[in-house]
């Protein structure tokens, strides 16, 4: 644990997510990333130089069989509270709509429950448990298929609901989440939509598995470049150094 919250810590630190006073709510899907996201910001505002409020935020796409009592049980047994957002997600994207790509509509409608529930609140920072292969498997996906070098932000102002996005598991990897979650037996609820295990991202993820086994620095090196300013050199610095020497 101390390990876990010693880079969850430094994340904090390094990227100044919480504030004194902050109000944060943590979008808890019921996956491994959300459920030691909210153990560790539990725990890291026992100590924490900064005083904040959390609480914890389900949205309920409306799948059958999906039953998020473990996490209810495990928010009350933290003393943390938690509401569960009842919708129509699953119906809208999979039946109304019929979408032949569900993810990226899906994500955007429970990134807008998300939101307002955070606000009626009262929060001004929402934390999301996107961890270090997120992080990577983002870049690829954007390098991929929108031939852009992006990848999301540690933290994000959204100006539009007046809300921060934080991630504080920026620097746990995901075999070190798997791991702890195990190891601390915290509940998780496995997702039922039709579509998990077969989207872009998870073959992303398999191409990183295959690289990584033929070349098993890969990975590392990969993160470094993305998280590391000074090992940036792409060609827009040549155009930077070009227009100083006009100067």
């Amino acid at each position: 644990m101390q390990k876990l919250l010693s880079k969850f810590r430094r994340a904090v630190n390094d990227y100044k997510m919480i504030n004194d006073g902050d109000n944060i709510s943590i979008g808890l899907s019921g996956g491994k990333d959300s459920i030691l996201l909210l153990a560790l910001l539990a725990k890291y505002r026992t100590f924490s130089p900064e005083k904040f409020n959390i609480h914890a935020i389900t949205v309920d796409m409306g799948i059958k069989g999906m039953d998020f009592t473990p996490i209810k049980e495990y928010c009350d047994s933290i003393g943390v509270d938690y509401v569960i957002e009842k919708t129509d997600i699953y119906e809208i994207v999979f039946n109304a709509r019929n979408e032949s790509n569900p993810c990226s509509l899906c994500a955007k409608m429970r990134r807008g429950a998300l939101n307002n529930v955070a606000k009626s609140f009262g929060s001004n920072k929402l934390a999301l448990g996107h961890n270090a292969d997120d992080i990577l498997d983002t870049f690829l996906m954007s390098l991929f298929y929108e031939g852009r070098l992006s990848t999301f932000m540690p933290v994000s102002y959204m100006s539009r609901m007046d809300i921060t996005l934080i991630r504080p598991l920026l620097y746990l990897e995901e075999t070190e989440i798997k791991g702890a979650v195990e190891r601390l037996n915290l509940p998780i609820v496995k997702s039922l939509c039709p579509e998990d295990k077969h989207t872009e991202r998870e073959h992303i993820k398999d191409m990183v598995k295959m690289i990584n086994k033929e070349i098993p620095i890969a990975k590392d090196r990969m993160l470094s470049a993305i998280l590391s300013p000074d090992r940036y050199n792409l060609i827009d610095k040549c155009m930077t150094y070009k227009k100083k020497a006009d100067e």
